[in-house]
This record gives structure tokens, sequence and C-alpha cells, in this order.
């Protein structure tokens, strides 16, 4: 594994999920990822947050926000929008809730691959200030500007350009 594979900063978290009454003859609920609480609290998975309604909030479980020193202009690409954010991504389970805890990102390029499976719920919420400071921290110490170099094409060679043959029949 390369250094750059390895995660130089790890921030726990606890992920909050939605449930909502459908209006829908084909589903029941709608769910999706609502917010995260910084740190990992002292809650089972699942456990119930809050019940109003028909929308039930739940701390799902934890997950690890995971810093790559490779990734910070992303990052930086992050905490330039009007509301930096972190990705949640729940997947299908097959045990007793239909979905668990895949992973939480703050890279916007990591949150938008997650989409590409088409079964798993991927919602951008709002950054906590205290892992927003986190992630500051981590990129002023480890963000490299890297200047953009654009190639340049090389020039055709003529002399390398074959001339097609012709058969007998006139097809090439």
């Amino acid at each position: 594994m390369s250094p750059a594979a390895v995660p130089l900063v790890c921030i726990p978290i606890g992920v909050v999920v939605e449930r909502r009454k459908a209006d829908s003859p084909w589903i029941d609920f709608v769910w999706r990822g609502v917010g995260v609480l910084p740190d990992e609290p002292d809650l089972q998975p699942w456990t119930i947050l809050r019940e109003q309604d028909d929308v039930t909030l739940y701390y799902a479980g934890s997950a690890v926000i995971e810093l790559y020193r490779s990734e910070t202009a992303r990052y930086r690409e992050n905490f330039a929008s009007d509301v930096p954010s972190l990705w949640i991504v729940l997947s299908p389970s097959e045990g007793a809730w239909p979905f668990t805890v895949a992973a939480v990102t703050a890279d916007p390029a990591e949150g938008e691959a997650f989409t590409e499976a088409g079964a798993n719920l991927v919602e951008a919420v709002p950054m906590p200030d205290v892992v927003r400071e986190s992630i500051e921290n981590f990129v002023a110490e480890h963000h490299v500007e890297r200047a953009f170099v654009k190639r340049k094409r090389g020039r055709a060679d003529p002399e390398a350009l074959a001339r097609r043959h012709h058969d007998e029949g006139g097809h090439e």
C-alpha cells in the first residue's frame, strides 16, 4: 500500500438518518442521511432520536472520515462552496434495518463516485464546525500547491503517415 493510500487522520462521527412516511403506493418510507454528530455518541445503532408526525430520526451508527494528503485540493474545493458538506453513504442491508452506514466523506469527488452504485443512498449534509476546523487544520498542514502543467502535443510526422494502397477493384 502506498503512503498516499493510508489516511493520516481519522475523524470519528455519528450518522443521523431520517425515515419519512412516503406518499406513494409502491413504498412505505423514504430514507435519507440528514446529519452527522461530532464524535461517536454512546448509543446503539438505530436508536430513535426523535419521532414527530410521520418522521423518525435515528442514530444509524458510527463512521470515520478519513483524510488523505493526496485529497487536500478536493477538501479545499469543498470549503470554497457556500456550505461545506459531508457525504453520507447508506448501502442496502439484508439485516434488521434496510441500510447500513457505508461511509462518510469530505471529498466531493468521492461522494459523487458513491452515487454510481445505483442502490446506495448518498446525501450531502452540512459539515459541523468542529469537523470543519479539523479538516481545515489538516489541509493547512498537508496541502502542497501543484502548478498546472499543460502538456504540449507533438507535431504530426507526415513521413509516418502512409498512403493507403488500393487493390485492383478500387477498394481499400
